[in-house]
């Protein structure tokens, strides 16, 4: 399934475009969080990945 949603990380409003966005030109992200697996390999990078960054 492929996510077409989009949300400005600059302004915060959500469009269907992928590369920038329509209203203040700010850089667009899927807003949707991963698939969760309780078989994920990848966790423990995430996790500490998480510790590194500031909140």
């Amino acid at each position: 399934m492929v996510w077409l949603l989009r949300k400005c990380e600059k302004c915060g409003k959500y469009t269907l475009k992928e590369d920038k966005c329509p209203y203040c030109g700010g850089t667009v992200r899927v807003p949707h969080p991963p698939k969760f697996s309780p078989d994920d390999k990848y966790l423990k990078y995430r996790m500490a990945l998480k510790r590194e960054m500031p909140s």
